[in-house]
């Protein structure tokens, strides 16, 4: 694992090359480009303002709805096109797999690295409306880039494991979408966490998810610090993902050329 990570660590030029990449062919011949970034955590807002505000009232505190859906939304739109793009990367570049030798995490690691950087473009949209609302920037922001890493680790990891499956059954480009679908009800996205009964909380949290949106809307909307039994748990269960993804990444990798 280390001689992998050392290996990945010496083609850092390629796989910032490529992260520039899949921006550009992302928004390539695209009207809006980078605004795409902002527009879908934006509309899915709208959306479940309109719904959650006035149709069923969805309890947030003295926090504005859209404020409360965009803030987990924003991670939320980072991990689902983090890993929608990831799963299918190596697939769809075998020519790179079957014929140059690189280290072939870069290609899902790419697609995970231009998903941060949309993330980091809906910040500055997400500072706007925390002063549209009057709402106070706490000093706990700083605490932004731990819950990231953490965030991070778990997109690396099911991207890695998924994207070596696809490369076997391509059934699973089928299957990403549901899950995430079902993933996005799961966690606490349009809804506060505190919603659910207290006899659920622990199977509920075991959603590693659950720990890190609360995590964010802890340090944004609440300035309150993020390490809690839900982040803790969340970070209990991303490393390890993270730490087997890669193991099981590299131990399929010979085979990704004969079977592509």
């Amino acid at each position: 694992m280390i001689n992998h990570i050392k290996n990945l660590s010496s083609h850092h030029e390629l796989l910032i090359m490529w992260i520039l990449r899949e921006i550009k062919v992302r928004y390539k011949q695209s009207i809006l480009g980078a605004a795409w970034a902002v527009l879908q955590p934006l509309s899915l807002t709208i959306v479940f303002t309109i719904v959650f505000s006035y149709f069923t009232r969805v309890p947030t505190g003295d926090t504005p709805y859209p404020v409360f859906a965009y803030t987990a939304l924003l991670p939320w739109t980072l991990f689902s096109t983090a890993i929608s793009f990831a799963v299918p990367s190596l697939v769809i570049n075998m020519a790179l797999v079957t014929k140059i030798y690189f280290p072939k995490e870069i290609l899902p690691l790419a697609s995970i690295g231009a998903a941060i950087i949309d993330f980091l473009i809906g910040l500055f949209v997400f500072i706007i409306m925390l002063i549209f609302f009057k709402r106070p920037i706490y000093v706990t922001i700083l605490w932004l880039p731990v819950i990231l890493l953490v965030q991070i680790s778990l997109m690396v990891g099911v991207s890695l494991i998924a994207a070596s499956i696809n490369v076997f059954y391509r059934d699973i480009r089928f299957v990403i979408p549901l899950v995430l679908q079902i993933w996005l009800y799961a966690s606490p996205v349009i809804y506060p966490s505190s919603m659910v009964p207290d006899q659920y909380r622990l199977l509920y949290s075991l959603n590693p998810m659950v720990g890190i949106i609360d995590g964010y809307r802890n340090i944004t909307l609440n300035g309150v610090s993020p390490i809690n039994v839900e982040l803790l748990i969340s970070i209990s269960i991303s490393l390890p993902i993270a730490i087997f993804g890669y193991w099981f990444f590299k131990k399929s990798e010979p085979e990704f050329a004969d079977i592509i």
